[in-house]
């Protein structure tokens, strides 16, 4: 069965992935051709964020849950490159990312990082898990980054309540960083089809619009340029031009939670 981690590992242009992820990655592609820029410029966004978060916020602290296949560059390259002391604390559910990050993923000397056998959709054995207390003082800001996971969730996985779960769990000071795939530029015909794709090859995914997306922002104070496609966020330095928002179909945003 396909795997959402494989099928972006896919995407990317590595090699971690299966038949099954290869020809779920191929329907969806079908449907929608530019998925890959998608999935490339979400990443490119992700290594923004924690660049920002760590040069800029100086946070020292990441909780990254559905870390997805090790590629390069990985959370921690970014953020220990800039500051070795950052620790870090992958999660992830699928066992063949764990053995992949354990072997691929390894600290500086100065900093930390461990790896978690969990799942969003149950918060709380994220946030009881020893290894997350051993890795992270979670007196001191956390940034919580939910990237290319939450449109994984359907409603009936209760998305919103998990989300808010770990940011209420997170210190005065911290961060959210998060993407979601949108519809709100495809065809309805378009949208049908992807859907269609996804529940062909049994992978749970979920649209959402942006103000939906923006639910998962509520009570946070969240940083400009505010909610935009991840191929804007922060992008002046990026190859130009950059990719439209129908082109990548992806939200994201970066929030600070207030104290």
């Amino acid at each position: 069965m396909a795997h959402p981690a494989r099928r972006y590992d896919y995407w990317l242009g590595g090699k971690d992935n299966f038949p099954a992820d290869q020809a779920s990655g191929d329907a969806v592609a079908a449907a929608f051709p530019t998925v890959r820029t998608a999935a490339i410029e979400d990443r490119r966004f992700m290594v923004r964020a924690v660049r920002f978060l760590t040069e800029q916020a100086g946070i020292r602290q990441f909780l990254d849950i559905g870390t997805g296949i090790p590629t390069s560059l990985s959370l921690h390259e970014v953020a220990q490159s800039i500051a070795p002391e950052t620790r870090i604390v992958y999660v992830d559910n699928d066992p063949i990312v764990l053995v992949h990050a354990r072997a691929l993923l390894t600290s500086s000397p100065q900093g930390a990082t461990a790896y978690l056998d969990a799942n969003l959709r149950d918060p709380d054995k994220i946030l009881k898990h020893p290894d997350l207390h051993a890795t992270l003082d979670l007196s001191q800001p956390v940034a919580l980054m939910v990237v290319a996971v939450l449109h994984f969730m359907v409603d009936d996985d209760r998305p919103y309540e998990a989300v808010s779960r770990l940011v209420g769990a997170m210190p005065p000071g911290s961060y959210l960083v998060a993407t979601h795939a949108t519809n709100d530029f495809m065809s309805p015909e378009t949208a049908a089809s992807v859907n269609a794709a996804d529940a062909a090859t049994r992978v749970s995914f979920q649209f959402r619009s942006r103000n939906e997306f923006a639910r998962f922002l509520d009570g946070l104070e969240v940083l400009p340029p505010g909610i935009v496609s991840v191929a804007d966020w922060r992008a002046d330095d990026e190859p130009q031009p950059r990719p439209s928002a129908a082109e990548t179909a992806v939200y994201g945003a970066v929030a600070r939670i207030p104290s």
